[in-house]
């Protein structure tokens, strides 16, 4: 904690940010304040600019202030745009080798996941969703891991909001149903796409964690059912788990 009076004022703004973004939990003007050393009043005010601005946002729930769209896409433009970039391609490049399938790293957004690297397959037959592809967090892999990765409440809370919409027979569209299925992925610490997003694609993904154990982000694989079925996908998880440590080293090491 700094003393409030000492600490420069265009440094206040981040400190606010960089606090709100180590917590897990929603914090209020109060916790922030007291975690870097300003005022009250000062914290508040600087907390209202962040929220009129887009880079804070009220939880739903009424508990405090998290990351908001802004700060979010901030964080995604820096790890996009570090030298880590290219070493987290050179990660992906060996994982599609092995695998011998497309594999991307995906991470959340507003409008669903959005695919932010890909390292394709040679097969002449593949499934495209290039760089900057926004999917579904209801029936995708990569979606499925992100909502597993929540607080119980607030995956309820999200899972009964969303439009859980049809596109194939097995997309999963009753909010009870999909639940349970994240309480699995959850557990087992991975998530299966069963043509549940196009028909005759299968995908598996698992979640990349930060050092603090918080997920940022996926990386998944996908592969027509033609070439790969749902069984032999699932052979793959262990290599996507170490995959997914690598990038976390990749990622943070910096």
């Amino acid at each position: 904690m700094e003393d409030g009076s000492r600490i420069p004022t265009n440094l206040r703004t981040l400190l606010i940010l960089e606090a709100v973004g180590l917590q897990p939990e929603p914090m209020s003007p109060a916790e922030i304040g007291r975690e870097i050393g300003l005022p009250k009043q000062t914290t508040h005010r600087l907390c209202n600019t962040l929220l009129e601005e887009g880079f804070l946002m009220r939880d739903e729930r009424g508990r405090g202030l998290r990351p908001g769209r802004r700060a979010r896409m901030m964080g995604q433009g820096v790890v996009h745009s570090s030298s880590s970039h290219v070493a987290r391609h050179q990660v992906l490049q060996e994982l599609a080798r092995e695998i011998g399938e497309t594999v991307n790293f995906v991470v959340p957004e507003d409008r669903g996941m959005s695919y932010q690297d890909r390292v394709e397959t040679d097969w002449p037959f593949r499934i495209q969703l290039p760089v900057g592809t926004n999917v579904p967090f209801h029936c995708t892999a990569s979606g499925k891991t992100y909502l597993a990765s929540l607080p119980k409440a607030e995956r309820r809370r999200l899972v009964h909001v969303m439009h859980l919409e049809r596109h194939t027979d097995t997309t999963i569209t009753d909010p009870d149903a999909f639940l349970n299925e994240l309480q699995d992925i959850a557990k087992q610490g991975y998530a299966l796409d069963r043509c549940e997003y196009f028909e005759g694609m299968v995908a598996v993904a698992v979640p990349i964690l930060d050092p603090n154990g918080r997920y940022c982000a996926s990386v998944a694989f996908h592969a027509p059912e033609q070439r790969i079925s749902i069984e032999e996908a699932r052979t793959k998880v262990d290599v996507l788990l170490a995959t997914s440590k690598k990038l976390t080293d990749t990622i943070f090491s910096s």
